[in-house]
């Protein structure tokens, strides 16, 4: 087969398994085997170089973390956590949705932001359901707040996981030069949420002691277990900390860990990797071969250069580019696929460009990526889960009903990362994680400031009415 044919075939094989993924009309891990079961049988990948284009450092840190999660979410702690969350905000329904938000962001930078919202979502609905309002604000916000919290970290969110596989960046790089600017998004975020929502979330004061009487303690079903898989979080949580320290890959901490929880909790193996989500596992098994493909035979090169001519080779022009495209396109695909395209791509610019730092472009994919998916309801994994719960539970949520809160949204946050990598470009390192830290700081003392002043009439007439109600 000539160099000619096997581009337009590896080409054509790419595009059709893309366009399958994102028509939905065959299951995503189907349509990225077929695709690679047609460039193994047409001789465009040999074996040897399609098992090396699989990237099992990916493979091995998602199963390791799933088998983890899936044994922890037997002991009912997401579900202690979410009740706590409630009862801490008082039951008033605008800090209800922030507090929930907030543990779903912080669950989703250290697990599975998908399995994250499965198991808070049905407590937002009792939650909800106790209130006598509807639960669509709290969804909307858990799932905007997932996509942010899994931006944090290098565990967070798969785009993430794919970044730090490919590159030299471990677990620390992303936590400190990530979460500064995550945590200015987020304080943004549920600061216009609370705005948008004001008039949606109010609950009778009778409704709300009701939640006051909620016993979080009642979530806990195994105490024993939990405190074992605390153990072991912390331990794995620990090893990815000092995994570049340590010289071992990310995958062998997390598979460690899921090893070591196997061995002290005697949980059956079987059903142990019956949490793990195999069709994901080889959706990215299929999806890496395809990429090899084109990688091997010169497409990802050649739209590299093509993305260095339109840049001029200049560093901060590819950045923006990036985050912008990373951003508009995940929020319409799934962007896996995308940052598995765009992976080699840009260690292709930096080798044509002779760009020897790369982290300005590698922050701006995965800032695009990950918080790009909250821009419709088809955007990430986790909306589709949540969206698909609620029209289970008779509240569906339209596409422009979603999007029409959480596009603008999106395009907020990607605004606030286009500043912050360019303060991040010229003054990255300590000035850059402080500075943003402190503009984090101000923003939550202003926003609080802001929340008081917004809604203290309503809290106080509530406060009112709550205190009489209970001395009646």
């Amino acid at each position: 087969m000539s160099e000619q044919t096997q581009v337009i075939l590896a080409t054509a094989v790419f595009l059709l398994t893309y366009a399958v993924i994102v028509s939905e009309k065959i299951h995503r891990a189907v349509a990225a085997l077929v695709g690679a079961a047609i460039l193994a049988l047409t001789g465009i990948l040999n074996p040897e170089e399609a098992t090396h284009a699989i990237d099992f450092n990916t493979i091995g840190l998602l199963v390791g973390m799933m088998i983890i999660v899936g044994i922890t979410r037997q002991t009912g702690v997401f579900e202690y956590l979410a009740v706590k969350a409630a009862r801490q905000a008082r039951g008033e329904p605008l800090r209800i949705m922030a507090a929930l938000s907030l543990v779903t962001a912080v669950l989703s930078a250290f697990l599975d932001n998908v399995t994250t919202v499965l198991l808070i979502v049905p407590v937002t609905f009792a939650i909800a359901g106790q209130l006598q309002i509807s639960p669509i604000p709290f969804l909307i916000a858990e799932i905007i707040a997932s996509n942010i919290g899994g931006t944090a970290t290098l565990i967070g969110d798969p785009p993430n996981i794919m970044i730090g596989s490919q590159t030299h960046l471990g677990f620390m790089d992303f936590v400190i030069n990530l979460t500064p600017v995550i945590a200015v998004i987020y304080i943004l975020t549920i600061f216009f949420l609370r705005l948008i929502y004001r008039r949606q979330l109010v609950a009778r004061p009778e409704l709300q002691e009701k939640i006051m009487l909620l016993n979080e303690r009642d979530e806990i079903k195994d105490p024993v277990l939990l405190k074992k898989c605390l153990l072991v979080l912390f331990l794995t949580i620990t090893g990815f900390v000092l995994h570049q320290y340590l010289h071992l890959e990310s995958s062998v901490i997390a598979l460690s860990g899921a090893s070591l929880l196997l061995l002290i909790t005697r949980e059956d193996p079987e059903h142990a990797l019956h949490a793990v989500e195999w069709p994901v596992i080889f959706f990215f098994v299929g999806l890496f071969v395809v990429v090899g493909a084109l990688e091997k035979v010169g497409v990802i090169e050649a739209v590299a250069r093509f993305s260095l001519e339109v840049t001029q080779g200049q560093l901060v022009p590819a950045a923006m580019l990036i985050l912008w495209i990373s951003a508009l396109a995940s929020a319409f695909v799934d962007n896996i696929p995308f940052v598995a395209t765009m992976i080699p791509l840009i260690h292709d610019m930096g080798r044509l460009g002779g760009m020897t730092n790369l982290d300005l472009l590698w922050w701006a994919l995965s800032l695009g990526a990950c918080l790009g998916g909250n821009g419709t309801i088809i955007g990430a994994s986790a909306n589709v889960v949540v969206i698909g719960m609620a029209e289970k539970r008779g509240h569906p949520i339209s596409f422009l009903g979603y999007m029409k809160v959480a596009f603008p949204l999106m395009i907020m946050s990607i605004v606030v990362s286009t500043v912050y990598l360019l303060f991040w470009h010229h003054y990255h390192g300590l000035v850059s994680l402080v500075g943003t830290l402190a503009v984090a700081a101000v923003l939550g003392l202003v926003t609080t400031l802001l929340n008081n002043y917004l809604f203290r009439p309503q809290d106080r007439s509530s406060a009112k009415v709550l205190s009489k109600y209970k001395e009646a």
